[in-house]
């Protein structure tokens, strides 16, 4: 398990403090690190902030617009019509004459941006695709409903009506197929 940057310059400097003729290229070579490191600690005890890397200049970026336009027709098309990596490589060399970027630049940005994309898109209709929960408490509320069908009796298909109760709370339901003429209870078989 490796240090951390601000146990390493503690460390060093607690090398520095006990033996003060070690050198900064034996101090570094014990650490693993570069001299300019040992440097860094001696001079300070808080190492300095790391530095964030200037993003350079992709080769990809001149396509990217084209690539996105035609993610975004993939969202319509049917699946077996959306856009493969290759497909719109072959499509940037053929529409806009770039053929500048590797097929695996391009299939990183898709890797990336696909999903990105789908987000973006449905971020304009979320509230369409909401829900709303409900919370019932026990024995407060259930929906009842009737409907025709037919149960055999004896050997016979009769027509009966079926009465359903369903609970909101647990989301039990209760079917009853119900004849006013000969009584038929829940033991008859539903067909």
């Amino acid at each position: 398990m490796g240090l951390s940057r601000v146990e390493l310059f503690e460390h060093i400097r607690r090398d520095v403090r006990l033996d003060p003729f070690l050198s900064q290229r034996a101090l570094a070579k014990k650490y693993g690190v570069h001299r300019r490191t040992v440097k860094q600690a001696i001079a300070s005890a808080v190492p300095p902030p790391r530095k964030v890397p200037r993003r350079k200049f992709r080769i990809l970026d001149p396509a990217v617009g084209w690539i996105d336009a035609m993610l975004r027709e993939d969202l319509k098309a049917p699946r077996k019509q959306k856009h493969t990596v290759e497909r719109i490589v072959q499509r940037l060399a053929e529409e806009h004459d770039f053929d500048q970027a590797s097929y695996s630049s391009v299939r990183n940005y898709v890797r990336k941006r696909r999903p990105e994309i789908v987000a973006e898109e449905k971020e304009g209709r979320r509230h369409l695709e909401g829900m709303v929960p409900q919370a019932h408490l026990p024995g407060e509320e259930a929906e009842v409903d009737f409907a025709d069908v037919w149960v055999r009796v004896a050997g016979e298909a009769v027509k009966c009506h079926l009465f359903t109760l369903r609970l909101s709370y647990s989301g039990k339901a209760v079917h009853r197929p119900v004849d006013r003429t000969i009584g038929v209870s829940s033991a008859a078989a539903v067909v």
